[in-house]
């Protein structure tokens, strides 16, 4: 099983912290945001990881991060994303890495507290297709922001991007497992309004293949770059549970 860890954007919803560097850099309490991503994969046992990023920032994960001896690792590697056209076009770039194997994908601003290990361990039992992680959300008006599965007897039938009317109280979270079929749904994606090329078009043909399956993460998540708000919100937990006052380190 490869990790991909996705690292780039321009940032403009942290603007203007994100005026002279990547989100993915900015601190999370006591460590880079960028590393909590990546020591959930490692977590889970995978230990093989690429990482996407782009814009005029990317030379400083090579800095920072080098050949992951902070996470135990021997070698990192690294994919360049010339230009703003989404996550499904920024994993596509992962194809000659991720080859005929399958890929655990996370966003590089998604802080989630568990352990993922169980859900990789289910996706890797599973004959073919892909696996989502889903957040239960307290707060209605949230969902608005974020891509929102319906269901029919159980199964999602389609996720929602924004919706006005959530279908359901979940959130799609940044954690994506795709086995190779994903690089040529990718292929013939059409780029959205916005231009880029949507990971929720992704999901809903898996979906549509009736090969997408989904668990739900019992611990916090975040997504740090959602908002300057969202960016504080996670900065307080974490500080809050896994600092010394706390747990002491990402679970």
């Amino acid at each position: 099983m490869k990790g991909v860890v996705l690292a780039g954007g321009l940032g403009t919803r942290l603007y203007p912290l994100t005026r002279i560097t990547n989100k993915h850099l900015l601190p999370l309490y006591n460590k880079p945001m960028i590393f909590y991503p990546i020591r959930t994969l490692v977590r889970a046992g995978i230990t093989d990881i690429m990482v996407v990023t782009g814009g005029h920032n990317a030379g400083d994960f090579l800095r920072l991060l080098g050949n992951g001896r902070d996470f135990g690792l021997t070698r990192l590697h690294y994919a360049y994303q010339e230009r703003e056209g989404g996550i499904a076009e920024a994993l596509g770039l992962t194809e000659d890495f991720v080859g005929s194997d399958r890929c655990v994908l996370i966003l590089g601003d998604n802080i989630v507290e568990d352990d993922i290990s169980e859900f990789v361990d289910r996706y890797a039992r599973q004959p073919r297709g892909a696996r989502i992680l889903l957040k239960e959300m307290p707060e209605r008006s949230h969902l608005m922001h974020l891509g929102v599965p319906a269901f029919e007897n159980g199964r999602i039938v389609r996720i929602e991007e924004k919706p006005a009317e959530p279908k359901s109280p979940y959130a799609v979270t940044g954690i994506y497992m795709y086995d190779s079929d994903v690089f040529g749904i990718v292929r013939t994606l059409e780029p959205s309004r916005r231009g880029e090329l949507e990971i929720t078009d992704v999901n809903n043909e898996y979906i549509a293949r009736r090969s997408m399956e989904y668990d739900v993460l019992p611990g916090f998540w975040g997504d740090a770059g959602e908002s300057i708000d969202q960016y504080m919100a996670v900065m307080q937990y974490v500080a809050a549970h896994w600092s010394n006052g706390g747990s002491g380190e990402q679970p």
